[in-house]
């Protein structure tokens, strides 16, 4: 059964996402909503098993609990015509022919950086980055800038990929590659969801 959530809904488990895992306390101040509100919502969504519960305790004291989006919940983010996509890149890796899987794969990639690449043209690494977020904001991706460090991050809360890169990790690297190919630097994808982290960060390597 497809589950099916409203507005609300995703921008709280895109919020408690961010948090990776929290206490009621924690997704109120977050949130600025009452600890009754966040409750409803985490009864809710629990029982869609969107959102997961896990008690922590620490030394003598009372345990106290930790919500976090679950696996599904986190396929539902990342939901952009899914089911067609996993298809098509199951039957992409399906060809024999090397030379012809490798020059769709190419294809695919090249379309990417076109669609992606439409209206990145500014003349800084920064401004090219402000660009390609905004391209992927426009498609329903959920991602940020990070500028506080030595390089620009560019982040993904939302993985686009999630069934697809479950059972093939090989899509974000074409991910990678697109990035990119779009803002002209080398990226280097320093977190990724498959190794347990909330959310993708590719870090250019030059500015």
């Amino acid at each position: 059964m497809r589950v099916s959530i409203d507005e609300n809904d995703r921008s709280f488990l895109l919020g408690l996402n961010r948090l990776k895992s929290a206490t009621i306390q924690e997704i109120c101040e977050q949130e600025g909503v009452t600890a009754t509100a966040v409750r409803q919502r985490l009864v809710r969504l629990q029982g869609l098993d969107l959102i997961a519960r896990t008690q922590v305790k620490e030394g003598r004291g009372r345990p106290h609990y930790t919500y976090s989006v679950t696996s599904l919940g986190m396929r539902l983010l990342g939901d952009n015509y899914a089911e067609l996509a996993n298809i098509l890149w199951d039957e992409l890796k399906g060809i024999d022919n090397e030379e012809l899987r490798c020059r769709l794969a190419s294809r695919i990639q090249t379309a990417l950086v076109q669609q992606y690449g439409r209206n990145v043209d500014a003349p800084s690494l920064q401004g090219r980055m402000e660009q390609l977020k905004q391209a992927l904001e426009e498609r329903g991706f959920v991602v940020e800038l990070d500028h506080t460090g030595p390089l620009p991050i560019l982040r993904e809360h939302n993985c686009p990929y999630h069934d697809i890169a479950s059972a093939d990790a090989s899509i974000c690297e074409l991910e990678q590659r697109v990035f990119e190919r779009v803002l002209g630097t080398k990226m280097h994808l320093s977190e990724c969801c498959l190794d347990g982290h909330h959310c993708c960060e590719f870090e250019a390597q030059s500015s």
